[in-house]
């Protein structure tokens, strides 16, 4: 029901700034929750943002919070990850992933997204 296709991805140095887009398929965009999650080699797949359909509740996790934004343009069928200040520990593979809801309430669990990007990579050098 949704493609999702990640891209902005790259190589920044510390403390500089890259902005992840995800570009997605479908006129029910609007009716999913979205989400950013990333991953390491050798570790599990954690949160990083989510955005409730309409942009109106976002939440973070506590690694990135002050740094990273969450954002989205329904009409332009676009969520957007800002991240300033980047430091090495950041460097992962990023998904996008969907979930259908139209609450308020943000679902960090990787599980309850029912569609995912194919990833893009983000490298900070020290």
């Amino acid at each position: 029901q949704v493609q999702l296709v990640e891209s902005g991805g790259g190589l920044v140095q510390t403390g500089g700034s890259l902005r992840l887009s995800c570009a997605a398929s479908g006129r029910t965009f609007s009716t999913y929750a979205m989400g950013w999650f990333r991953q390491a080699p050798g570790k599990q797949r954690e949160f990083v943002a989510g955005i409730s359909w309409n942009g109106g509740s976002t939440n973070y996790a506590d690694s990135v919070k002050g740094r990273f934004t969450i954002s989205r343009d329904n009409a332009k069928n676009t969520v957007y990850l800002q991240m300033n200040s980047l430091k090495p520990e950041d460097t992962a593979v990023y998904y996008c992933a969907a979930r259908q809801s139209l609450s308020r309430q943000i679902e960090v669990a990787s599980y309850e997204h029912q569609y995912w990007g194919q990833g893009t990579q983000v490298t900070v050098s020290s």
